[in-house]
C-alpha cells in the first residue's frame, strides 16, 4: 500500500499507530478479501467510541482496521473524488443518508446490503426502527445501516409554565400557541417561543410541523406538495408563532446555535429542536436555565404528533470495494446490539428499538427526554428535508415560505412559487 493510501487526511487520527495496528494489507482471509479493512468515518462521538472498541473487533474477526477520520466537509470532498473515480480503497463508509444518500445510491456508490442484513438472524435487522431504515433504503434496496438518530422534541421552561399556572407541557400545537402567549404576557421581555428561522436551516425543524398538519414535501405520486392546504397551514402556523410570540426584532437567518442561545439565556419559554442538542440546555456551563429545562414529545397537530425520526449518520459499503464481505463483518459488529447499546449509554442515540426499551440505554438521559424520544420513535417520519439529490438547493426553495410567513408576507403565494420551483428541481432530477 502506498504512502498516500496509508495517510489520514485533514483532521485524521493515526489509529493504526494509536492502536498498534498494522498498516499493511497483509494477505487475504478465507473469503478472498484483504484482511486489512479500510474504514472512513466522520469526526463524531460515535467514531471516538468505536475506535476505543476496535481491538475487540480485531481480536474477534482476525482483521486489521485502518481508519480515516475526517471533518464533514473533508469527508464530502473525499467521497466526491474517490467515489466518482470508482476507487476501491474505501471499504466501509460513514455517510449522511438525508444529505448525500440519494446521490450516492443513484450513482451506484453503495452496495445493496438487503440480503446480508435481513438474512443475518444474529444481526436482528427487525430491531431497527422503521423510519431511519426508510432513509437508508433506495428503490427497495437497503444501501446503509442507520447508526445515529435524531428526533425533534419540545424543550420548555418548567418554572415559567408553573408561574403561569400550567401543570403540564402542551400536548397539541393549539395548546402550544395558547401557552406561549400566556407565558409571554406573564414575563415581559421573554419570548413565548423560539426556533430556527433561516430558510434552509429551519426546514429540518419545520418538517415536524408540516407532517403534523398532514403534509409533506412530496406527495405519494412523487410530485411537489408544499402548496397543499396542509402545507400552507403549517407554514402559516410556524411563521405566525414566531412572528407573534418569538423574540423581539426576530432575525430570519437563525440556525440552531442562535435559537439555542436565546433559549439557554432564559429569553424564551418554548423551543422545538433536535434532541441531540439537549446537553446545550442542561449543562450549567452552557445554560442559565439548566435546572428548569423540561422536555416533551412534539405537540400534535391536526394529523397527530408526527416528528421526524431520522438517521443523521449511517454505515454503507463502497460498491467499488474488493473487500465487501469483511466490510459487512465490521458493520455487523459496529451496528450490532452490543455496540449500539454501548453507544447509547455514551450519549449517542441509536436506531435500534431495543436500546430505548433497555433501562441501561436510557439511564444517562433526562427521564422526560427519554420518554419523549421513545414516543417520537413510534410516531416518527424518516426524513426531515426533501429526499432529493440537490438537497441544499431544495432546502432553499421550500424554506422560503417559512421566512415569508415570519415577515408577514402572503404565505399562499409564497408556497405556490416554492412549489413550482421545487417541482422543476424534481423534474430535472428524473
Amino acid at each position: 500500500m502506498d504512502v498516500l493510501r496509508r495517510s489520514v487526511i485533514g483532521t485524521s487520527l493515526a489509529v493504526v499507530a494509536a492502536l498498534g495496528l498494522s498498516a499493511c494489507g497483509g494477505g487475504s482471509d478465507d473469503s478472498g478479501g484483504s484482511n486489512t479493512l479500510r474504514v472512513t468515518l466522520v469526526n463524531h462521538v460515535w467514531t471516538e467510541n468505536i475506535k476505543k472498541a476496535l481491538p475487540e473487533f480485531e481480536q474477534q474477526s482476525g482483521l486489521k482496521v485502518e481508519v480515516t477520520q475526517l471533518g464533514e466537509d473533508q469527508l464530502s470532498d473525499q467521497y466526491n473524488v474517490k467515489l466518482n473515480a470508482g476507487s476501491s480503497d474505501i471499504d466501509v463508509m460513514m455517510y449522511r443518508p438525508l444529505q448525500e444518500g440519494k446521490l450516492f445510491a443513484k450513482n451506484g456508490y453503495l452496495t445493496d446490503l438487503t440480503d446480508k442484513a435481513k438474512g443475518d438472524s444474529a444481526f436482528d435487522f427487525a430491531d431497527f426502527q422503521a423510519p431511519p431504515v426508510q432513509a437508508t433504503t433506495y428503490e427497495e434496496k437497503l444501501v446503509g445501516i442507520p447508526i445515529i438518530t435524531e428526533q425533534e422534541v419540545l424543550y420548555y421552561r418548567k418554572d415559567l409554565l408553573q408561574k403561569s399556572g400550567f401543570t403540564a407541557p402542551p400536548k397539541t400545537l393549539d395548546e402550544l400557541k395558547t401557552m406561549a402567549a400566556k407565558v409571554e404576557a406573564d414575563n415581559p421581555g421573554t419570548a413565548g417561543f423560539v426556533a430556527r428561522t433561516g430558510k434552509a436551516a429551519a426546514v429540518t425543524q419545520f418538517s415536524s410541523f408540516l407532517y403534523s398538519f398532514g403534509g409533506d414535501f412530496v406527495d405519494a405520486s412523487g410530485k411537489a406538495s408544499v402548496n397543499t392546504e396542509q402545507a400552507k397551514q403549517a407554514y402559516a402556523y410556524y411563521g405566525g408563532l414566531l412572528a407573534d410570540h418569538g423574540p423581539a426584532n426576530i432575525s430570519t437567518d437563525m440556525s440552531w446555535s442562535e435559537a439555542m442561545a436565546i433559549f439557554t439565556q432564559g429569553k424564551a419559554a418554548f423551543y422545538t429542536e433536535a434532541n441531540s442538542l439537549y446537553k446545550n440546555a442542561t449543562d450549567p456551563a452552557k445554560s442559565k436555565v439548566s435546572d428548569s429545562v423540561g422536555f416533551a414529545p412534539f405537540p400534535a397537530g391536526p394529523a397527530g404528533s408526527k416528528p421526524y425520526n431520522i438517521p443523521s449518520w449511517a454505515l454503507g459499503v463502497n460498491e467499488g470495494s474488493e473487500n465487501q464481505d469483511n466490510a459487512w463483518k465490521f458493520i455487523q459488529w459496529a451496528a450490532g446490539k452490543d455496540q449500539t447499546l454501548a453507544q447509547q449509554k455514551g450519549g449517542v442515540p441509536g436506531a435500534r428499538t431495543s436500546v430505548w426499551a433497555n433501562p441501561e440505554g436510557i439511564a444517562t438521559y433526562p427521564k422526560d427526554l427519554a420518554e419523549a424520544i421513545k414516543i417520537s420513535t413510534e410516531n416518527g417520519v424518516g426524513h426531515d428535508r426533501p429526499l432529493v439529490v440537490k438537497v441544499a438547493e431544495a432546502r432553499e426553495l421550500v424554506g422560503q415560505p417559512i421566512v415569508d410567513a415570519i415577515t408577514g408576507k402572503d404565505v399562499a403565494g409564497s408556497a405556490a412559487t416554492a412549489n413550482e420551483a421545487f417541482q422543476k428541481l424534481l423534474d430535472d432530477e428524473k
